[in-house]
């Protein structure tokens, strides 16, 4: 088991109310797993308390056999894990190179930094084709497409995803899941993606949580999921 998340209550005590209410879940190594879910379900939160973002009230986060709990995003980044926000972490001002290069700020290794690079552009070549391009003249996709390949720079053993998708095309929404599927089987990487739009994810996970209301509601393989008949017409569509 890589990651373990028992019983996390999380609020947000500006506005007085909580968030997660005994969320639980965990992830084995080598998975793909989802956290589904309506708007305001608490899925983007979850992802937050993991990565030290937010605090838990109560509840305790390990990470590949340590507990984590209360500890910062750069101490949670040094063990292992990244994470990719659902809102843009660019940096407008700075060209596509640049901003790959602090993917791997807490690191002084140029000869490693050029040998992920050269992996990064494998899978994303158009982050090569533009890396002299200032990042305010990319797309909305390619945009996400750069947060996703700086994440990968410092070799996570474990990706938090909060929704690839938002505002991408069709086109490049396939192909965005498509390489998150690679990465998983050709670079082993452990993967827990927050998707809006479930179907896509269940498409690519091996396992998935369903929060409802800041609880979780249900859990199981796409399989499973997608043969609860209840499941699918309230949560996905039919």
């Amino acid at each position: 088991m890589i990651l373990a998340a028992e019983g996390l209550w999380v609020a947000y005590e500006k506005y007085g109310y909580e968030v997660l209410k005994d969320v639980s879940f965990t992830i084995e190594e080598g998975q793909v797993v989802s956290l589904i879910g309506p708007n305001g379900a608490g899925k983007s939160t979850a992802l937050r308390a993991i990565f030290g973002i937010l605090n838990p009230k109560q509840g305790k986060v390990t990470f590949q056999g340590e507990d984590i709990t209360g500890k910062s995003p750069p101490q949670i980044l040094r063990k292992g894990m990244s994470y990719v926000f659902q809102e843009s972490s660019i940096f407008s001002s700075m060209t596509v190179f640049e901003n790959l290069e602090m993917g791997v700020f807490i690191e002084n290794n140029n000869d490693r930094f050029k040998e992920r690079l050269d992996l990064v552009y494998s899978f994303f070549p158009i982050l090569k084709e533009k890396e002299k391009k200032y990042a305010n003249t990319l797309s909305g996709g390619q945009r996400r497409i750069l947060e996703v390949g700086r994440a990968l720079l410092l070799e996570p053993q474990l990706l938090l995803l909060d929704e690839p998708s938002v505002g991408l095309s069709p086109k490049l929404m396939k192909s965005v899941f498509s390489n998150i599927t690679r990465l998983n089987e050709e670079q082993g990487i452990t993967i827990m993606i927050v998707e809006q739009n479930a179907k896509q994810a269940l498409e690519i996970s091996d396992y998935v949580y369903l929060l409802v209301d800041g609880k979780n509601r249900t859990k199981g393989t796409p399989e499973e999921i997608l043969g609860n008949t209840n499941i699918r017409k309230l949560y996905l569509g039919g």
